[in-house]
């Protein structure tokens, strides 16, 4: 009899970058966003990630709003936004599940593991995050930084607009910002997703290369139980 695929969730899954890097992995994946997300590439359940039932999955993701967070917002210097990591972390603490809370430098995660784009080949961003594993952190080997002046990238801040970038691309003959087409390639985002998503989104081989260990992890367990 063959072993059942193992289930993963995607709390807050807004376009899917992490779950397609799961799918990759070898997980069936379900997203689970407040907003209705039409673009998302699996099952997907529009509903209140604090909420939503927990059951019946291996592996649990989950991706809390960085507004609160990100440098791109000067830290939420007013106020304006909800710190969700406390509550989703004390419903992933609930659950027997193997879970990951991913969010941007500056959030009050645990780094167990540190990602950014230039430790994969052939993504053209660094979208540097913050991930909260409870179990193991793998080891990315293999892939020394890289110089990314040399590569030509056409940005390295993440969609950063403030003055002194917008002028360092007028200096280098670059468009104001680039295209979603384009920012959707150097991410590894094959599937048509609007900016606002884009801009929330992380490259899909991070969530591979944490998802992989995940399932290694999970069949260690299961051989030793």
């Amino acid at each position: 009899m063959s072993q059942r695929k193992l289930r993963a969730l995607d709390l807050f899954c807004c376009a899917g970058g992490a779950s397609m890097g799961l799918w990759k992995a070898g997980f069936e994946v379900v997203g689970v966003d407040i907003e209705n997300k039409t673009r998302y590439p699996f099952e997907f359940h529009q509903a209140d990630a604090l909420t939503f039932p927990l059951d019946g999955f291996d592996f649990i993701w989950a991706s809390p709003p960085c507004q609160a967070f990100t440098y791109a917002n000067n830290m939420d210097a007013k106020g304006k936004h909800l710190n969700l990591i406390p509550p989703i972390r004390a419903r992933l603490a609930e659950t027997s599940a193997v879970t990951c809370i991913e969010n941007v430098p500056g959030a009050p995660v645990r780094a167990d593991l540190v990602l950014d784009g230039t430790m994969f080949p052939g993504l053209r961003v660094i979208r540097r995050r913050h991930f909260e594993l409870n179990f193991p952190a793998p080891f990315l080997l293999g892939f020394p930084s890289r110089n990314l002046v040399a590569e030509g990238w056409s940005s390295v801040t993440d969609g950063d607009n403030s003055s002194h970038v917008r002028a360092a691309r007028k200096r280098r003959g670059l468009p104001h910002r680039d295209s979603n087409e384009k920012r959707a390639a150097d991410m590894g985002i094959d599937w048509h997703a609007n900016r606002h998503d884009l801009g929330e989104a992380i490259p899909p081989a991070f969530s591979e290369f944490i998802g992989r260990a995940a399932i290694a992890h999970i069949e260690a367990m299961r051989l030793a139980a």
